[in-house]
This record gives C-alpha cells, structure tokens and sequence, in this order.
C-alpha cells in the first residue's frame, strides 16, 4: 500500500517539477518479485491519482523491470572496466574472517580472480581512499569516507542487479535530475553516486527529506502504525486536506497558516526550506484540518462526497430527508466516515441502542421529563423554534436549564448523547416518531 511517507515525497517531486517546467516521473521498481505485485502498482496509481496526480501530471509509469538489459550491460560494463569483481563469499564466512558479525564485507575477493558462476554475486569496487561528497539540498555536503564504504553487491548470483545499480542506470536513461526522497535513503546516495560517475554521467541533485515520525517520536512503520494513504481516504478524509497536510510535514508556508490553497503552495515552495528533523505525524491536526476543509465545501459538493458513504450505511438512505440534514452535520463532521452515525436516527425504525449514552442521559427524573415533553409536543407547531421553546418550557417547571432537559430526549430520540443539533433533528424525525420514540424510552424507564 503506498505510504504517507512516499506521498508526501511524491508531493514535494511534483512541486519542483512544476516550478521548473520539469517533468514527473513515475517509475514501478519492480526487479524484487518478492516486492512485487499488480495491485500495488495500481494502488499507487490510485492515491497518486486521488492527490490529484493524474496520468497527466506524471511521465509514466515506467517498469524498471522492462530495463533488465540495461541494467545487466552496466554491470558487464563496469566488471569490465575493474570497477566490479565476483564473490563468493557467504555471509557466515566473512562473519567468520572478521569476528564481528555487525562488520562489512572485507574485501576478501577483490583480486582473486573469480568468474561469473553459481553462488558468486557482482560487487562494486569501492576506492580506498578520498572521500565521496554528496551535495544535498537540505543538509548541505555531508562526506562518506570511501574507506569505509563496503564493496556493495550489484548483481545478485542469478545474474538480477540490486536497487542500487537499477537506479542508477533508470536514472541516467530517463533523464532524472532531481531525486527527492526520504532520509532512509541518505546512505545509498554515496554509492549511488559513486555508480553515477564510474558509468559516466553527472549524479542528480539529491535533497534527502526528513523521516515522519508518530507521537512516540518513532519513525512511521507500517506494522505499528495506519499509514496507507487509502486507508485514510477510506475513512472519510479528502484529498485536498490530505494533501495540504502532507506539505506541512517538514515545511511551512508563509504567515503561519496551516490551511493553504494549493496554488499558494507551488508558488511558496523551496524544497531548501524543508526542515531535516523528523516530522510528526499528528493525526489530530490532520483531522481539525480535514474537519476545515469539509465544512468549507459546496452543499453540493458535500453531498457528494458523503454518497460513498451512504451507500454503504446498512440501511436505505432517502436523499431527500439526507438533503435537509446534511447542512446540520456538515458542520460537526470532521471525516466522511462518521455522517452515517450522525443521520442514522433519521433513516431506522428506531434509535440505536448505545448504552453508554443511556446510562449517562436517563437519570432520576428522565422518564418524568419524557412523559412532560411528550404531552407538550402533542399539539405543537412542528418548527424547530417552537419545539425548543417548549423543551424549556417543560425544563424551567423543574428548575432545569436546556441541556440537562434536553438530554434524555436526545438519547429517547436519536440514540445518542452527541449528534446533530436536537431541535432541528426532531423537526425533520417528524411529530408521530418523536412522540412514539419518546414513549417507548419512558416505558422502558418505569
């Protein structure tokens, strides 16, 4: 599933692309098959398509797969040239030479001499001095001793090259000047780039972005954390609060906003400005900015969005009773996927059953105020004024004020203690299920 992480990196490519003129490219690697899979590759295209990266927007998708014989003629390239040798050395042996099994490949089959052949992979050949610099947007010209960078497998025994080599040769082919991507990758830079020159071109330039974080300050991790991007659209966020949000991990727009349209944000962006702490991932804020966006749309619009959702509600939705309360619960959702509990009183034969809310609204007195509030709605104008004014009416005959009358006639009617505003709502449930709701939870009370 494609991550937050690779979102917002994603973002940040299509920003600079667009204030260049540049082009986005999309490229599946897909050489690890045990990596690899048709529906992810079309889930990626969906979330890229759902932030609003269409096939438009993007060159691609490229296979890096359909590039196998490049790969394999850089590799031949570089053996070639005494840049690669073949090893044959196992893990637990070198383990075994150097005594310490958190220690690098030593080296130990640089100048044997050994040909291609069953269990022998292809390593770079790394220089033994000097430093290798990569000059990177955000942190500057950190330097990698090459001493200490192992000689690292390019070519696995069954001939298929490793990451490293396929991105440098995909990058070359198809142009890519500009690589922006998690911090994660900061380490393979200095090899990549060491690739880069010994097939004979100009690295790209790299800004490596900060990691995001959860609220525990640990680096965002799919076995411990929601960080599938559909799975965020599944519950109910929209893809401009998603997207607005993601731009504000590790940047931040002009003025201390937080709510930015997205043409301010291409025009204001400097991927330099992008700060390399690690970003937090504050679910909270995401949904306050999401609730923002969600009230700041269209009627229309809103109805529109909330259909997926209604055609999942296990009961059947009548759009002309949704069209009267969607403009109440707008206002109070803060994701999608909470409008079905918000209307579900309108639409089922009787309230839900939540304890929890009956045991906090059906006190001593409850049935009292039910059995006081059913007679005074009988003959009642059915308005949403007029049906407040009665509540306090019967609410002020027993020294209450409005809220403490008002909530064992909002769990009796609607089910729960949080909802829609409670006057307007029995406006639209209708006098006969008021006054019937009302009497079944008396009923149930005495």
């Amino acid at each position: 599933m494609f991550h937050v992480g690779g979102a917002r990196s994603a973002l940040f490519n299509w920003v600079m692309a667009k204030q260049s003129g540049g082009t986005l490219v999309l490229r599946i690697e897909d050489t690890d098959a045990s990596r690899n899979s048709p529906e992810w590759t079309e889930g990626i295209i969906r979330a890229l398509a759902w932030l609003g990266m269409d096939g438009g927007e993007y060159e691609g998708p490229y296979f890096q797969s359909a590039n196998a014989g490049k790969h394999a003629e850089a590799a031949a390239t570089l053996r070639e040239q005494g840049r690669a040798y073949y090893c044959d050395c196992t893990r637990d042996a070198v383990i075994a030479r150097t005594g310490d099994q958190h220690k690098g490949y030593d080296g130990f089959c640089r100048d044997r001499g050994l040909e291609a052949g069953p269990g022998r992979a292809l390593r770079f050949r790394t220089p033994d001095e000097g430093q290798t610099i990569v000059v990177d947007l955000l942190r500057g010209k950190p330097a990698f001793e090459n001493a200490v960078l192992e000689d690292f497998v390019i070519a696995r025994a069954d001939g298929s090259v490793t990451f490293l080599l396929a991105n440098a040769v995909d990058d070359m082919s198809q142009g890519i000047t500009h690589v922006v991507r998690g911090e994660e990758h900061l380490s393979n830079a200095p090899k990549q780039q060491l690739l880069w020159e010994a097939l004979g071109g100009t690295p790209p330039v790299w800004a490596h972005v900060p990691v995001i974080v959860n609220e525990k300050r640990q680096k965002l991790s799919k076995r411990r954390d929601k960080v599938a991007l559909e799975d965020y659209r599944a519950e109910g966020y929209l893809a401009e609060a998603m997207r607005n949000y993601l731009m504000l991990l590790g940047w931040a727009p002009s003025g201390d906003r937080e709510i930015v349209p997205w043409e301010d944000m291409v025009a204001e962006f400097r991927i330099e400005d992008v700060n390399s702490s690690p970003a937090f991932f504050d679910v909270k804020k995401l949904r306050a900015i999401n609730g923002d966006y969600i009230r700041a749309l269209p009627a229309a619009k809103f109805v529109a969005e909330c259909l997926p959702f209604l055609e999942q509600a296990p009961f059947e939705v009548d759009m002309v009773v949704f069209d009267r309360l969607a403009p109440l619960a707008q206002t109070r959702v803060a994701l999608l996927s909470e409008i079905v509990d918000m209307i579900d009183f309108a639409f089922l034969d009787e309230p839900v059953a939540d304890e929890q809310s009956w045991n906090k609204a059906m006190k001593e007195g409850a049935a009292d105020i039910l059995a006081a509030t059913e007679e005074a709605y009988r003959d009642a104008p059915w308005e949403t004024e007029e049906l407040k004014t009665r509540l306090e009416a019967v609410g002020a005959e027993r020294g209450l004020k409005l809220g403490k009358t008002q909530a064992p006639v909002r769990v009796a009617t609607t089910g729960r203690t949080v909802g829609l505003p409670l006057f307007e709502s029995l406006e639209i449930l209708g006098r006969e299920r008021t006054l019937a709701r009302l009497a079944a939870a008396r009923a149930r009370l005495t």
